[in-house]
């Protein structure tokens, strides 16, 4: 039987490294990507091919390598990022999950959706221009899904004379904002993604730079697989009720732990109902387990027979998160249509769905210098703002702060099943406080 130990060794092994590309219109974004792809050897034949085709229809000599994730034919077309494309490679000492993210104003959103399970954010600078408010937007954006590493990449510094001046004033403007928003870890590193400075390889040009190289640091940068510190949870997906001649009494509670770790024998409570009893035993990949860790895939026995459905989530009884029908968030609007305050919506965090009203929308962030501004009253696409949501159901949520994935949700439209807004529970950036604003009660949705 595999021990923790050996677990945790085989993931560190194997880690794989979720990161994000942000920057403004023309910083390069899509150019580093296609250059860390090219250059790791991760580019299929038919692939760079294609994009040769299409940087000879543009004019172009040499390959456009930004065309490698701007799939869409406007992308190309227009020479912009629109969407999230992913990409997934490999080297020998990492695997990787990249989200090339749009750099527009109108699409913070995309950019919202790419960085939500990313353990790294690569923000992209113009050394010739330095920081500008959009990145500065990204850096709140990073802050405010709490992705613990950030990596300060100034492009184009062929365009300054690879000066290490430039390089250090940039560096120092962007290290200062990003620490005031509570972003743990910034790595400055100067590229030239045009040209394949310090992108893979180490730049000649650059004698006066010490440090790695991006790829260096993506396949270096600490992964966190301490599962033992996290707060174990398991919300419950299906229960298994077989009746058989072979299973008469069999009833088992399927899902994927979203963190931590359960071991048999231990005692549990099932939210929201607060009944508590004791894991009897784990079943993964069809045999029994004493132990077993996120993100498995199991299915949990439990000694005592007591109610507890698809939505239900198990904890340990001593650590149990709190259980509320008041939900206080920061989000993201993420739809066309606007949210307003009174607007009836769907709330599904983890495996649970249930009735939610907007009972306020106490400030909007202005990302240009993070100021609030107060009761908007609506949120348009692309705002990120304070919401207070009364749910008629109670829910185990966490804050988004101890837990991305136990304290993140989504506000659904009940009439289509349209994603609004995207939230994380509890207080914004690191340092922020938290509003204590509250909304009157409403008449009509009484919960």
């Amino acid at each position: 039987m595999t021990t923790f130990a050996q677990h945790a060794e085989q993931l560190s092994t194997t880690t794989l490294l979720r990161f994000a590309t942000a920057g403004s219109v023309d910083d390069g974004k899509s150019t580093l990507v296609g250059r860390l792809l090219h250059d790791s050897k991760s580019v299929l034949t038919d692939q760079l091919e294609a994009v040769e085709h299409a940087s000879r229809n543009r004019g172009q000599e040499a390959p456009d390598l930004a065309l490698l994730t701007d799939g869409l034919r406007a992308e190309r077309e227009q020479g912009i990022t629109i969407d999230v494309a992913y990409r997934y490679f490999a080297t020998p000492r990492r695997r990787f999950i990249l989200a090339d993210t749009p750099g527009h104003v109108q699409y913070t959103r995309n950019m919202v959706t790419g960085a939500s399970t990313a353990e790294l954010a690569v923000v992209l600078v113009d050394a010739r221009n330095g920081v500008v408010e959009q990145t500065r937007r990204h850096a709140a954006v990073a802050a405010l899904l709490r992705v613990p590493h950030v990596v300060l990449a100034v492009n184009k510094m062929d365009l300054v004379d690879y000066a290490e001046p430039v390089f250090a004033a940039i560096a120092e403007e962007f290290t200062a904002y990003a620490a005031s928003l509570g972003v743990p870890e910034i790595t400055a590193i100067p590229i030239s993604a045009l040209a394949g400075d310090n992108v893979v390889e180490p730049s000649a040009h650059m004698d006066w730079y010490g440090g790695p190289t991006v790829l260096e640091h993506l396949e270096t940068v600490p992964v966190s697989h301490d599962l033992t510190a996290c707060h174990a949870r398991f919300p419950v997906q299906y229960v298994i009720r077989p009746q058989t001649a072979e299973h008469p009494d069999y009833r088992g509670y399927a899902g994927q732990i979203a963190a931590g770790a359960f071991r048999v024998g231990e005692s549990v409570t099932v939210l929201p109902s607060g009944r508590t009893s004791t894991i009897a035993g784990i079943d993964a990949l069809g045999e029994s387990v004493d132990i077993a860790w996120a993100p498995q895939s199991v299915t949990i026995r439990l000694a005592d027979d007591i109610d507890v459905s698809r939505g239900d989530l198990i904890a340990p009884a001593d650590d149990a998160p709190a259980v509320t029908q008041d939900v206080e968030a920061t989000v993201c609007h993420v739809a066309d249509q606007p949210l307003a305050v009174g607007q009836r919506v769907l709330l599904k965090h983890t495996t649970r769905t249930v009735k939610a009203i907007v009972k306020d929308i106490p400030s909007r962030l202005t990302l240009d210098d993070l100021s609030q501004h107060p009761a908007p009253g609506r949120l348009v696409a692309n705002d990120i703002g304070r919401v207070v949501v009364r749910t008629a159901e109670p829910l185990a949520l966490d804050t988004y702060a101890d837990s991305r994935r136990t304290g993140s949700f989504l506000l659904i439209d009940p009439a289509d099943g349209t994603t609004l807004t995207a939230g994380m529970a509890g207080e914004a950036f690191a340092a922020a406080a938290a509003s204590e604003e509250t909304a009157a009660d409403d008449t009509e949705w009484d919960f």
